[in-house]
């Protein structure tokens, strides 16, 4: 565990990840352009899309990639379910369905950044695995929002435009070029690879590193702002449920896990994802869908302490847990 965790500890992404909280920290006025970070953004959702078509077209469509997907969207589903029920009681009711969604659903990011570990240590996983990301995303909106109405006193909300909902949640900007990435892959395959390997492949890493930069700075101030927002339900439960909630949703998809036959990197990238949470489709989603649910609540628990928390102990405890049990 220890040489995991140093190893995660001084790879450039996290480093530059740090750099930025101590930026915002000190209040440096350092700070990336927002259509800079939209930018590198889209690039790295493009990007890891394109490479898991490739693989995904280089690979068979065979039980273990089904195993893999039947646990991403089994995960998508009960997640926001159990810990809406668990939060409800202890929270306003938008803000535990809100909290439900983003726990629900993943961070593409973490994602992208375990990818990146799992590269740098040299441990293969398969390109069906983009497809379980962009599987994760929506379900766990749809299930935030609907348990929300149904645990609502008749006639005390407008009525819920599930044709409406299920729309915005499947053409969600990320949700939609995550997909449509990972289909131009897979019809390019290895040929398109090599085409367009010096953007897709040779600066990765790089921009991975810059786009870091800007979550750090914004993660701190998330810290910054939750601490400082006035909010009824006590900070330091709101710390407690953003450590715990990581914890018990990876620990889950990695007993299931345990059952199945499926390679290291595979394993560990189904547990990430179930153990990260969103911090962009949700938000998105919550502001239009559930206006009442405090942002402050969901979204500084995913991107203050969730996220920094999967980067800096997360990836390499999984990993760990993992290899283990494995």
């Amino acid at each position: 565990m220890d040489a995991l965790f140093f190893s995660n500890l001084t790879s450039p992404p996290l480093l530059f990840f740090l750099l930025g909280a101590l930026a915002s920290a000190v209040r440096s006025d350092l700070e990336i352009p927002d259509q800079v970070a939209r930018f590198m953004s889209l690039y790295l959702l493009m990007a890891i899309g394109f490479k898991g078509g490739v693989a995904l077209a280089e690979s068979s469509l065979d039980v273990a990639v089904l195993t893999g997907l039947g646990i991403a969207l089994f995960m998508s589903m009960l997640v926001p379910v159990y810990v809406f029920f668990i939060l409800k009681r202890r929270m306003p009711l938008a803000d535990a369905a809100a909290t439900a969604a983003t726990f629900g659903s993943i961070s593409a990011v973490t994602f992208v950044t375990c990818t990146s570990y799992l590269d740098a240590n040299g441990i293969k996983w398969s390109g069906y695995l983009v497809a379980a990301m962009a599987l994760m995303e929506s379900p766990a909106i749809i299930i935030g929002l609907l348990m929300y109405k149904l645990s609502k006193e008749t006639g005390a909300s407008e009525p819920l435009d599930l044709k409406e909902l299920m729309r915005d949640a499947c053409l969600n900007g990320s949700v939609f070029l995550i997909v449509g990435s990972l289909v131009v892959g897979w019809i390019s395959g290895p040929s398109g690879k090599a085409l367009v390997s010096p953007f897709l492949q040779d600066i990765f890493i790089g921009v991975l590193c810059l786009f870091l930069l800007d979550m750090g700075i914004v993660a701190m101030s998330r810290i910054k702002d939750l601490a400082a927002s006035g909010i009824t339900v006590p900070i330091r439960r709101l710390v407690f449920w953003g450590l715990a909630l990581p914890l018990t949703n990876g620990s889950l998809a990695l007993l299931i896990t345990s059952f199945f036959e499926l390679p290291i990197g595979d394993v560990l990238l189904l547990v990430v994802l179930s153990a990260s949470a969103s911090y962009i489709a949700v938000p998105a989603a919550m502001r239009l869908a559930l206006p009442e649910a405090n942002p402050g609540i969901y979204l500084g628990m995913a991107l203050g302490i969730t996220f920094p928390f999967n980067l800096l102990v997360g990836i390499p405890l999984y990993h760990s847990l993992a290899s283990w049990i494995n």
